[in-house]
């Protein structure tokens, strides 16, 4: 089971990877982790990734691409994965499709305004990085982290026009991809509005999983 999934930021596509990948198995990979993985064990790549990073540079798609193709080849990933963060272009797509092809790609899907309510209801304890949320796990007492009762602060991305601005740049890079991966029939959008649960359980039906 070799699963891509897309969706914007706030649309709970991590939350439910991670339930999927424990339930059946098979890894959540995300390029963050990947990247963050090399860094520290210091590999060859994780070298070249440190080097392009610490120049301010973003990673070139042969170097991502690298990465995530020495990844999918680990022991873990023999009975699949779930790739979320990769491919994000056309030509990262066509290079997993030569390496790794993929058998289905979930595309969550949720209103802008939605999305927003999320994410500009997070709140998180600077020190630890405990993180918080207004509507879906509030502290105990409004503002203060739940340990040291310290100020909690909503981080700069979080603010609503920054959020809407890291939504623009989403579907703008996005949107080939969703067309890319449309007319191979391998798309599914999912309904991200309703509660985990449900989308959870409709992730699986999809997978004929459930």
């Amino acid at each position: 089971m070799k699963l891509i999934f897309l969706g914007p930021p706030g649309a709970g596509k991590g939350t439910i990877a991670a339930r999927l990948s424990e339930d059946e198995g098979i890894p959540h990979i995300s390029t963050g982790d990947i990247f963050r993985a090399n860094i520290r064990n210091e590999t060859e790549l994780g070298k070249k990734v440190k080097a392009v990073l610490d120049a301010g540079d973003l990673v070139p798609d042969e170097l991502t691409v690298e990465l995530v193709k020495d990844r999918v080849s680990q022991p873990d990933a023999a009975n699949g994965f779930i790739l979320d963060g990769f491919p994000r272009t056309v030509p990262q797509a066509d290079a997993l499709a030569g390496f790794a092809p993929v058998d289905k790609v979930l595309n969550f899907v949720l209103e802008e305004a939605e999305i927003i309510r999320r994410l500009s209801g997070r709140r998180v304890h600077k020190a630890s990085g405990r993180t918080y949320h207004v509507l879906f796990s509030p502290p105990k007492v409004e503002g203060k982290d739940d340990v040291t009762g310290e100020e909690l602060i909503i981080r700069d991305d979080d603010q609503p026009d920054a959020i809407k601005n890291r939504l623009a740049v989403y579907e703008r890079q996005t949107a080939p991809l969703i067309e890319y991966y449309k007319s191979r029939r391998l798309l599914t959008d999912i309904d991200s509005a309703p509660k985990p649960d449900h989308v959870y359980a409709a992730v699986r039906e999809e997978l004929g999983l459930s």
